[in-house]
């Protein structure tokens, strides 16, 4: 096949591409795949335009300033080919323009074109070749769809669009699918409740940042973007992100994400956490995560066979049906000692009893919980339950200790504007639960400030609505003029009594 030259891709003119742009270009494929193919095809072929498209400009960054050095037109060109000036490491064959150009041979030459990346980057293994395009174009009707999503993605340069705007629209396709993907029991977290828990957790430059169930990586990208809007992204470059992802296929999606955000400093981990935890010398700043709530077959016979688990598993052993509790101790043990610790789980944790009953008082008996926020129904794709949010804190302030803020949010939400039956919580929401948080502020029917003693003379029961319950608006009642209607509607009842009758004595 031949290869396209590289100084076709030199003369590409510098063009900014919009989020509507973008956006439009992941609707048709959206389209074209609807619920015959999986997604996550459409975010490979992203990624890979992307980074190609990338290659394309840091070349011809490079051939410039080596003929600028004073090197000769050859000389420049073998110069910018060389992988220092490259993100990642790309041949020459496989560039997207390249790629494409054979219609009849698309499947195996993207196939190679993956393997060989992953080959040359090894923080790309299992990442871009974690799907087989052979197999999937073995179907006829999929090699068509790959040719449709090809050509798609030809239509515009990606190289001068904004990490933000990428971000968002691989963020868009993640969202899109949502709904399709819960019945498939994949979980994503809506990106508002995301918000509010890091508005709580608050990260800054330098701080580490670890979610131990990272999913498509929604908590650390939202850190990231929380410190590069407060402090910009010099300063956000310096948060440490951490992550471990049990499924290989949302782990690949996670890195691609976190590299589509132009988000460099990360370290993401394949392997199940509860039991093999992959970053064990680490400690952080901020833990925060949405693990699967209800977890089954996390008992103590399965625990003991992990790693490290009598440090991180202090406080008890969870039942088989729940796990909860388990990613709750393992986020403590990993925080470090002035850490801050997140978690929305599923409401049930906050008051079941047995084995979690026993885990749950030693834990508030060591005053560890900072807050309990109780979400709104509906907020989540994969249940109609409403959840809460869990907030630790190691080293509370002197004002804080042994009380627990219970914030019952329960009301604070709007309709979603997309999905049908299901609620999202808005700016103003986010804003009203973050700030009652930092201000330990005591709201008559939203929050309240609750010692550990009244606690435990409600035998250790952290459910919110026993503490926190919203009033309800009292309607005021005009006697007279409800006794004047009550009048009117006797008249009419007398009236139609009357009719009746008479009705009554014609016929009879």
């Amino acid at each position: 096949m031949p290869i396209k030259p590289l100084d076709d891709f030199a003369s590409n003119k510098r063009v900014e591409l919009t989020r509507g742009e973008i956006e439009a270009i992941l609707k048709k494929a959206a389209d074209l795949i609807r619920t015959r193919v999986d997604y996550k095809f459409i975010l490979i072929l992203l990624f890979l335009k992307r980074i190609s498209d990338k290659w394309e400009m840091e070349y011809q960054q490079a051939y410039e300033e080596a003929l600028k050095d004073g090197l000769n037109e050859e000389e420049a060109r073998e110069e910018a080919k060389n992988e220092v000036w490259h993100t990642f490491n790309l041949p020459e064959e496989y560039l997207w323009e390249n790629i494409r150009k054979n219609v009849a041979t698309l499947p195996e030459t993207l196939s190679k074109a993956l393997k060989k990346i992953a080959e040359l980057n090894p923080d790309l293994q299992n990442v871009v070749d974690s799907v087989d395009f052979i197999q999937f174009t073995s179907n006829r009707e999929n090699l068509e769809i790959l040719r449709q999503l090809i050509e798609l993605f030809s239509e515009k340069k990606l190289t001068h669009v904004s990490p933000d705007i990428l971000g968002d629209a691989y963020e868009w396709i993640l969202h899109y699918f949502a709904p399709q993907k819960a019945k498939e029991g994949e979980v994503y977290t809506p990106r508002e409740v995301i918000k509010l828990m890091v508005e709580i957790l608050n990260p800054k430059p330098n701080e580490a940042v670890y979610d131990p169930a990272c999913g498509s990586g929604g908590m650390l990208i939202v850190s990231y973007n929380h410190v590069k809007e407060k402090f910009g992204k010099e300063e956000a470059d310096k948060l440490f992100l951490y992550g471990q992802e049990a499924n290989l296929t949302t782990y690949a999606l996670c890195k691609m994400n976190l590299y589509i955000h132009d988000i460099m400093n990360h370290h993401i981990a394949h392997g199940d956490t509860l039991l093999f935890p992959k970053f064990k010398e680490e400690r952080f700043d901020i833990c925060i995560t949405n693990p699967p709530w209800n977890q089954d077959g996390y008992d103590e016979t399965t625990l003991k066979k992990g790693e490290m688990w009598k440090q991180r598993f202090k406080y008890g052993f969870t039942p088989r049906q729940s796990a909860d509790w388990a990613w709750i101790q393992h986020m403590i043990y990993f925080a470090k000692e002035n850490g801050r610790i997140g978690i929305v789980i599923d409401n049930g944790c906050l008051f079941r009893g047995g084995k979690e009953k026993a885990i749950r008082r030693r834990i508030i008996e060591e005053d560890l919980i900072d807050c309990i926020i109780l979400l709104p129904e509906k907020l989540f794709y994969n249940t109609g339950a409403p959840g809460a949010i869990i907030i630790f804190n190691k080293n509370k302030p002197k004002e804080r200790k042994g009380k627990i803020l219970f914030i019952n949010a329960s009301q604070e939400y709007e309709q979603h504007p997309e999905v049908r039956k299901l609620n999202r919580l808005s700016k103003e929401h986010i804003k009203k639960i973050a700030n009652t948080y930092h201000n330990f502020q005591e709201i008559e029917g939203f929050s309240r400030a609750v010692s550990i003693d009244e606690i435990k003379e409600n035998d250790y029961n952290l459910n919110v609505t026993l503490y926190v319950f919203p009033e309800e608006e009292i309607e005021e009642i005009d006697i007279n003029k409800e006794w004047q209607e009550l009048r009117k509607i006797e008249e009419e009842i007398k009236e139609v009594e009357e009719k009746i009758e008479e009705y009554l004595k014609e016929v009879g």
